[in-house]
């Protein structure tokens, strides 16, 4: 991010107080992909934002590493809308080198319900491959053995995370997505993932900045449509729409290309 933005104009708020106000491991979420020129224009239409700040940065640097099937059930869970739905990742803060291992799963009502636990390294066995197999059978997701799972898709990106007022949500702010699998890299420059969450199922003030500008929430997930970018066999999918017309104008593809 250069020069000054409007992100940079807002107030803070500690890590502490944003849990604490909107922690949100249950939620309702809501996606938008906007150019990153009209983030501006969002922002100063909502009142009473606060962006996080952690040891002065306003923005962090994410990396995840997806596990999956050998046969790609997850992926295939999501691209067809099955019920079960599920997600095993590695997620770590670049800057601070904290690490956690992550079930997303789909509660009532297509809630995400997020889990985690604190992990150091990319591989899951003995007391973490227990927890994994706990929680997705609490969710109902009894066919999926976690010994068998295997690192798919790394993604990176910048992350700022926004406040609502009065505690009514959050919202993340995602830049400089990348993707790295076996087939290859993937890069999206100049457009941003912005992401409401929220613990009822009414749009937020910042859902409604969205819609006033234009923007309507759209299918997308990173694990979703970056494997699908870099895997010929699955470019057919429910992600094909944002892929060919949201990124498609800023994606940089190198297949077979590993960095």
């Amino acid at each position: 991010m250069t020069g000054t933005t409007a992100v940079d104009d807002l107030p803070s708020v500690t890590l502490a107080e944003l849990n604490g106000a909107a922690e949100l491991l249950t939620r309702v979420d809501r996606k938008y992909v906007i150019a990153a020129d009209e983030l501006d224009a969002v922002v100063i239409g909502v009142d009473g934002l606060r962006v996080l700040e952690i040891d002065g940065r306003r923005t962090s640097r994410y990396e995840s590493t997806y596990l999956d099937t050998v046969g790609l059930d997850s992926w295939a869970a999501a691209a067809h809308r099955r019920r079960r739905r599920w997600k095993v990742r590695t997620r770590t803060y670049a800057d601070s080198g904290e690490r956690w291992l992550e079930v997303k799963t789909r509660g009532l009502r297509g809630t995400t319900v997020k889990e985690r636990l604190p992990h150091d390294g990319s591989h899951i066995d003995g007391p973490a491959e227990a927890w994994v197999r706990d929680r997705l059978a609490a969710a109902y997701v009894r066919d999926v053995d976690p010994s068998g799972l295997v690192a798919t898709l790394h993604t990176s990106y910048r992350r700022t995370t926004l406040l609502l007022a009065a505690g009514a949500g959050r919202a993340s702010v995602d830049r400089d997505l990348r993707w790295v699998s076996g087939y290859g890299t993937a890069e999206v420059r100049d457009v941003l993932v912005v992401e409401t969450k929220s613990g009822t199922p009414r749009p937020g003030s910042l859902d409604r900045r969205l819609w006033e500008l234009g923007h309507r929430p759209v299918r997308i997930s990173k694990y979703g449509t970056g494997l699908a970018l870099l895997t010929p066999d699955l470019q057919r999918n429910r992600w094909h729409r944002v892929t060919s017309q949201h990124l498609a104008g800023h994606l940089t593809l190198d297949e077979g290309v590993l960095a």
